[in-house]
């Protein structure tokens, strides 16, 4: 028994939910149609002219009032020409009905301006037609039940203020609701994007160091067992580091330091047989321009070690008071040498994180060969943000 009660309010609760997000539709709007039934009552008391045809009159009126208002929620159909037409056509019958009985037949006004209201959208479109359609209604009115009907003008000005205003709201508020889930999946793309890209550099550069560091081991373990227990020490560190690291990827708040990165970088092209050779010089950075260099220095190295062939690798880091500069060059094969999209995707990324810094980041052959990442970020504005 508590399954089904459980079971039940889960059911409203997502009916009630489906409801809030789909908003308001025709179906609101046709039990008004029980306005209707003073006339009806006038017909079937016998007090009424050619009931025959003001029954007819009715029925007319009620199907117009009923396709108008299931199309007043469809944007397409609400624009089409055929609404604007049954709703010209339903205000002739309504005027009609309301000039050739009087009496209950004026309450037929304020329906047609629940169905002009559900139309009718804007205040240049608002002006144009509501302001002349109740005076029309003011005027049919007075002549055929004085002042006492006055009422009916008013009701009928607020049944279409009232309609547009409500509609037009819920209009901009399905809006905002569409804009809030576009920006949310904007959000997460974002958030995927950063995850993949860090994942992307963080285990590329870790496998990669973990390779070189192996084979160094295997090759080193005939001949100088110390040696190699030194690299699988070594191993073991990269691990736990890479364990952390990803961690910190996880949850965004990495925040690489340029001088551990260009340690790392230094012993993993040594373990490659790569020479390091590393030039620093400039003021002290910001946090944030250390971490996008250290993207730079990690990704970098890792193309070195994986893709060269090179036996000597130069970063160099430097610039200006107002920008700072890094440079990677290696003397290895260049980029017809490396591996058919092998070292494409991360520099691809770490492009567009640089570019979203308002730095730049260039890629291609050395002056003197070999392959040259030349990276630059404006410190001040990094500084500032």
């Amino acid at each position: 028994m508590r399954d089904w009660w459980r079971c039940r309010r889960a059911a409203l609760r997502d009916l009630a939910e489906r409801r809030h997000k789909e908003g308001p539709s025709g179906l609101s709007l046709l039990p008004w149609l029980l306005m209707g039934l003073g006339a009806l009552s006038h017909l079937v008391s016998g007090e009424a002219p050619n009931p025959w045809l003001g029954g007819l009159g009715l029925l007319a009126f009620n199907t117009l009032y009923i396709a108008i208002v299931l199309r007043a929620f469809d944007e397409h159909r609400r624009e089409n020409a055929t609404t604007w037409w049954l709703l010209a056509a339903l205000g002739a019958l309504t005027f009609a009905l309301a000039i050739g009985y009087g009496r209950e037949w004026l309450l037929l006004f304020p329906l047609l301006g629940l169905a002009v209201g559900a139309i009718v959208r804007g205040a240049v479109r608002l002006r144009l037609i509501v302001f002349p359609l109740v005076l029309a209604v003011g005027v049919v009115t007075l002549w055929r039940d004085g002042w006492d009907s006055f009422g009916i003008v008013y009701g009928t000005f607020i049944s279409i203020m009232v309609t547009a205003a409500i509609l037009t709201l819920n209009s901009t508020v399905e809006e905002l609701r569409a804009t809030q889930e576009e920006l949310a999946r904007t959000a997460v793309e974002k958030e995927r994007l950063r995850f993949s890209r860090d994942l992307h550099d963080l285990l590329g550069h870790t496998l990669s160091v973990i390779v070189v560091k192996a084979e160094a081991a295997r090759r080193l373990a005939p001949r100088d067992l110390e040696a190699a227990l030194t690299q699988l020490s070594d191993i073991e560190s990269v691990g736990r580091q890479a364990l952390t690291e990803i961690r910190e990827a996880v949850t965004g708040y990495r925040e690489g330091s340029l001088t551990t990165e260009l340690d790392r970088a230094r012993d993993a092209l040594s373990s490659a047989g790569i020479e390091p050779v590393v030039l620093q010089s400039g003021p002290p950075l910001e946090p944030q321009t250390e971490a996008l260099l250290s993207w730079v220095v990690r990704e970098s190295a890792t193309n070195a070690v994986r893709h060269s062939g090179a036996t000597r690798c130069e970063l160099e880091l430097g610039g200006t008071p107002d920008r700072v500069r890094l440079t990677i060059t290696d003397n290895g094969r260049g980029p017809g040498g490396t591996e058919p999209g092998a070292p494409g995707s991360g520099l691809k990324g770490l492009t567009e994180r640089l570019t979203a810094a308002g730095g730049t980041l260039t890629s291609g052959p050395g002056p003197r060969g070999g392959f040259r990442v030349t990276a630059e970020l404006p410190v001040e504005e990094l500084a500032q943000g």
